[in-house]
């Protein structure tokens, strides 16, 4: 089995003032419940963290080589997202595979394991002159969501899906924020969101 250093440089996540009015990150995180107001709702909601409840979380990122001067970016904050949130490097399982395609069903057997309690999905595609894009992005969206509903674990659809390679180098790191970290954030967050759910429910 590889193991691969990666750059040392890496983009910094996003940050909160990132974030518009459409996005589901930090910037947005509160906003739902206090459109509810005063209330005897009982609301749950979970910050993205290494160990909620006290016990770790187990993650693991699929990554696709097909666009890999993109993905490797999106790999590099992935991890500086995994290390803001205070996940060791040698807690963290990475899986390559050739290409976005591929992805749900390396996803699929990730989460069967029982080595992990979150996935994040890595990749990029790219539009070209055929219509093998939209057949590409629209099954690996499916397959993710179809891999997180079967297993109960969450598969985070981190794939970029673009017109041209400019914006998909400015979502990976660039100026509209780094897909990658985003993609960890959520995994992290919904593994949260999981375990509080299981608390109430037990």
């Amino acid at each position: 089995m590889a193991s691969t250093e990666l750059p040392s440089a890496a983009p910094a996540p996003a940050t909160a003032g990132s974030q518009g009015p459409g996005d589901h990150g930090p910037g947005a995180r509160g906003a739902l419940q206090a459109a509810l107001g005063a209330g005897a709702v009982t609301y749950l909601t979970a910050e993205p963290e290494a160990a909620p409840g006290g016990v770790p979380v187990r993650l693991g990122v699929v990554a696709a080589r097909f666009n890999g001067d993109v993905t490797g970016r999106l790999l590099v904050g992935a991890r500086a997202g995994w290390r803001a949130a205070g996940i060791d490097d040698g807690d963290v399982v990475v899986v390559e595979v050739p290409g976005a395609f591929e992805l749900p069903l390396a996803a699929g057997a990730l989460a069967r394991s029982g080595r992990v309690d979150a996935v994040a999905c890595l990749g990029a595609v790219i539009r070209g002159e055929t219509s093998h894009y939209d057949f590409v992005a629209g099954q690996c969206a499916a397959g993710c969501q179809a891999v997180q509903l079967d297993t109960g674990i969450p598969v985070v659809f981190g794939v970029l899906t673009t017109e041209d390679r400019a914006q998909a180098l400015a979502r990976s790191g660039g100026d509209h924020g780094d897909k990658g970290a985003e993609a960890v954030e959520t995994a992290l967050e919904m593994a949260a969101v999981l375990r509080m759910l299981g608390a109430v429910a037990g």
